[in-house]
């Protein structure tokens, strides 16, 4: 994605369902749980690079042991990081106590980060400031195991503000307005509740110590994560830890972001992509599973997995974009539908270039779309075995003609290449526009000037900047006749709300397409009459059921708008033809057709709440607010 977006995060836990010493004698080492979870985060780096945390629990830690760890990084390594204070603390104990080294129960003892469940947060942070307390796993501590809470998530909630209120008037005093410490505290509060009910029962018939046992032995996590999750709003894929050691991680009733499952009787294992278990764990893909929408895979103290429906499940609407760029695409089912994603467009390319294949050069940007460009070339092979049958049947060829008709292959050229290290030193945006037009670099005489055309797909378009201010101008420089930019996503038109950063509207470059048609075409007092749609209903229901904006964007064609687009992108002084492609989003459905969340593309939400966040944000828009809308 040439245009970088940010979204939240990865998730990885482990259950151990053996004693360590299973693991010992078997792996050769005490810190197999810790090794696998370091193998699950990594495979999952793409998900969060702002930051990492992990956390673990040490079940029936003796009295005055640490039974919960944490150790959280934002160091550009972060992975690398922490799991290299563990592994120093681990290296630092053998070698001080040598003696004891072969000692499994005095090394389980005595290495604070073992334990019987892991879990790990990758985080890429939509807002706020990037420090370690931040970052998740956050903790809920207890002297009462059985009432300490570690939480790490993939998510956002859309109504943080009534979720935070809720929490006052059950006499809370919540320590910041944020969606992870609301999403924590309402978690902890009911937990508490529970361990406060049970208490209550056993009280008379048993000591505090014996009733200790007894809670944690009895306590409903079923129950606890019904009551806290019966009123979110949002996207979530939440993990959790209890001092006593059970864990849980839920999903949204509509499974916006992803969580999978794989279970044998050595592990319980959960993660936010499919390869990453395949990969640390080596196992079938037939055998990980998805999490169901508005269910929580709930583990209890001795390790017993279920799957227990918290929240009714609706309508299944999984994020698009996992499958277009966020995932990695050596999930099988990712790499299909991202081949198809390519494929699909060509129909709409060789309109565009006019079916002259001897003059145009295919390529991409940035690597992730390599495998939509696979899928793309594919189709425009398809294109050519269906018009060199054509030709043979239908004509009379020279010799020469037939050789050169069966001879000739589509041009594929590298043209474009991203300097990574020079990405990774840009982070003053006040000198960013003058730096991002050097972090792309191209492949110069390939190109026939004045003649070729540069076909470039891109997994989305989402600002439009990195496209005007450094990819055109730089392709320009290589003078072809003409520049066409291709989109694998259709054009993103609303926020989205549920997990990645695109909440201000102007920023989309679709947005800024159908502001500049309404100027065009003398519409543009339609934006009052929107705004004043919004304001009429702000604050009721209404406000939440209807997205206003689409008014605006139904004045116009799919087709308008990306022609609008083009003039956008193209910058003062490109001489070359300049124009944008977007996939349509009845192909997108059809090259990804169980995945078919797809609210910023069509302004369908699936809650409430992301409804009220896109007439949120247009208000913020028209009162010139550079603001988050939730």
């Amino acid at each position: 994605m040439s245009d970088s977006i940010k979204h939240e995060c990865g998730i990885a836990l482990i259950r151990l369902r053996k004693p360590i010493e299973y693991y010992v004698e078997k792996y050769g080492t005490p810190m197999y749980g810790v090794n696998k979870l370091f193998l699950l985060m990594q495979k999952q780096h793409n998900r969060g690079q702002d930051g990492a945390g992990v956390a673990s629990i040490k079940i029936d830690a003796g009295p005055g042991m640490e039974y919960i760890s944490r150790f959280r990084s934002v160091k550009t390594r972060a992975i690398d990081s922490i799991f290299g204070k563990i592994g120093k603390e681990y290296k630092e104990l053998k070698e001080s106590n040598p003696e004891k080294a072969e000692d499994i129960s005095w090394v389980w003892n005595n290495m604070p980060f073992l334990g019987d469940v892991y879990l790990g947060h990758l985080r890429y942070g939509t807002h706020g400031v990037n420090s370690v307390d931040n970052c998740h796993p956050m903790v809920r501590e207890n002297n009462w195991r059985s009432r300490s809470l570690a939480v790490a998530g993939n998510f956002n909630m859309t109504n943080v503000e009534e979720q935070f209120q809720k929490l006052i008037e059950l006499g809370q005093h919540p320590k910041q307005k944020s969606d992870t410490i609301t999403v924590l505290e309402k978690i902890g509060h009911f937990l508490d509740e529970e361990n406060q009910e049970l208490f209550e029962s056993y009280k008379h018939e048993f000591t505090n110590k014996e009733i200790t046992s007894l809670i944690e032995e009895n306590l409903d996590l079923e129950h606890v994560l019904k009551r806290a999750g019966k009123d979110f709003d949002g996207g979530y894929a939440m993990a959790g830890l209890t001092g006593y050691g059970a864990s849980f991680v839920v999903r949204d009733p509509n499974g916006i972001r992803p969580a999978y499952y794989y279970i044998d009787d050595e592990v319980v294992v959960v993660a936010s992509e499919k390869p990453a278990i395949k990969t640390a764990f080596d196992v079938d893909y037939s055998a990980i599973k998805e999490i169901t929408p508005g269910h929580a895979l709930i583990v209890d103290k001795e390790g017993n997995p279920s799957l227990r429906e918290i929240i009714e499940p609706r309508e299944k609407l999984s994020c698009s974009f996992e499958r277009i760029y966020f995932s990695r695409g050596n999930d099988p089912e990712i790499y299909e539908e991202r081949k198809n994603m390519g494929k699909r467009l060509c129909g709409q390319i060789l309109e565009a270039v006019n079916y002259d294949l001897k003059n145009t050069v295919f390529s991409y940007i940035p690597n992730t779309a390599e495998t939509s460009w696979l899928g793309m070339m594919k189709g425009i092979e398809d294109y050519l075995r269906t018009y060199r049958k054509q030709a043979i049947l239908n004509q009379q060829l020279t010799e020469e003609e037939l050789d050169d008709i069966l001879q000739f292959k589509p041009r594929a050229e590298k043209l474009v290449i991203k300097d990574v290290k020079l990405r990774t030193f840009i982070t003053d945006d006040n000198n960013r526009d003058d730096l991002v037009t050097h972090v792309y670099d191209t492949t110069y005489e390939v190109v026939k000037k004045g003649i070729d055309t540069l076909v470039v797909l891109d997994d989305s378009i989402v600002r439009g900047t990195t496209l005007e201010k450094s990819i055109i101008k730089m392709l320009d420089k290589l003078d072809p006749k003409k520049i066409i930019i291709v989109s694998c996503a259709p054009q993103i038109r609303y926020p989205d709300c549920y997990g990645i950063d695109m909440s201000r509207l102007k920023e989309f470059v679709a947005f800024r397409a159908m502001l500049a048609l309404l100027e065009d075409r003398g519409l543009y007092y339609k934006i009052d009459e929107v705004y004043d749609k919004c304001q009429a209903v702000e604050g009721t229901e209404a406000f939440k059921e209807t997205n206003f904006v689409k008014e605006l964007f139904d004045l116009f064609t799919h087709d308008e708008i990306s022609a609008k687009v083009s003039e956008i992108v193209k910058a003062p002084g490109v001489k070359a033809e300049v124009q944008v492609i977007y996939q349509t989003i009845e192909d997108l459905h059809l090259a990804c057709p169980n995945h078919r969340g797809d609210w910023y593309f069509t302004g369908n939400y699936p809650t409430p709440g992301g409804t009220r966040v896109v007439n949120r944000a247009f208000m913020n828009f028209v009162e010139k607010k550079a603001v988050r809308a939730y």
